[in-house]
């Protein structure tokens, strides 16, 4: 049996060297399913969440997050890694007793941003956010829990690459294992964090270039965040409004045959 311990040294492994995608699973059979096709770690998506549970990207409570990461962690035998948001605090000292809170659930990372929540002011003062990732990094001393730290500035309205690049080198200094500034979509942006931030590994959302272009550049970590749900949720919807709007069903032939999920879930359960 693969121990909460296993986990966490398989996914600092991997990131020692080479380049691995980390698909997004929003509940514990998109989970399985990802593990079953051999990815190697899965982390979680909190837009993926939400929207399985009829709501909005952040619009889900802390206790409900750490529920959805436990039954991740216990349903698979690779490390998860947690989309932990800003940690659902403003205060380091408060961010750090949830991210204690979460490395309890079982997962082998976990993220935190600098987004607010506040559209008007959509980043933590730098000196808050470098605060909040230190403290996040104290709460997770001697776990073995992966810490990355994320840098919204480019998916909230602040494309700031200078100040992006300032902020994650900050956030590395305060003990982040991990870099992460989601929406970097250009070789020269992705390019010239991963050089700001070496020897640390950086994650990369990614943005329409491929693995190999993306480990070429020297991405060490590859996330889909909430894409594949969004897929999912296109072809239902697809075929709902066929139904509703038709009266046709063309879309069930595209299905996966329920023999075949049976089989799959029969395999893991």
């Amino acid at each position: 049996m693969t121990t909460t311990a296993d986990k966490r040294a398989t996914f600092r492994a991997l990131h020692e060297t080479g380049c691995f995608v980390i698909p997004n699973p929003w509940d514990v059979g998109s989970a399985v399913a990802l593990q079953s096709l051999g990815f190697k770690a899965v982390a979680s998506t909190s837009a993926g969440m939400g929207w399985a549970m009829g709501r909005a990207d952040g619009a889900v409570t802390r206790d409900e997050v750490l529920a959805h990461l436990a039954a991740l962690a216990a349903a698979t035998a690779i490390p998860l890694n947690a989309d932990f948001e800003g940690g659902f605090a403003d205060d380091p000292d408060a961010v750090a007793a949830n991210v204690a809170l979460c490395a309890e659930t079982g997962v082998a990372g976990l993220s935190i941003e600098d987004s607010t929540g506040d559209a008007a002011a959509p980043l933590y003062e730098f000196d808050l956010a470098v605060e909040r990732i230190a403290a996040a990094h104290a709460a997770l001393a001697g776990k073995g829990v992966l810490l990355t730290a994320r840098s919204e500035g480019f998916i909230r309205g602040r494309p700031d690459l200078e100040e992006t690049v300032r902020r994650l080198t900050a956030f590395s200094e305060a003990g982040a294992d991990v870099l992460y500034a989601p929406g970097l979509s250009t070789e020269i942006e992705i390019a010239t964090v991963i050089r700001a931030v070496a020897p640390k590994p950086v994650n990369v959302l990614a943005p329409g270039l491929s693995v190999a272009t993306l480990a070429d550049l020297g991405a060490r970590r590859i996330s889909v965040g909430a894409s594949l749900a969004r897929t999912a949720w296109g072809e239902f919807l697809r075929a709902a409004r066929e139904i509703a709007t038709t009266g046709e069903f063309g879309a069930f032939e595209r299905g996966t045959k329920g023999g075949d999920l049976n089989a799959l879930f029969a395999g893991w359960s």
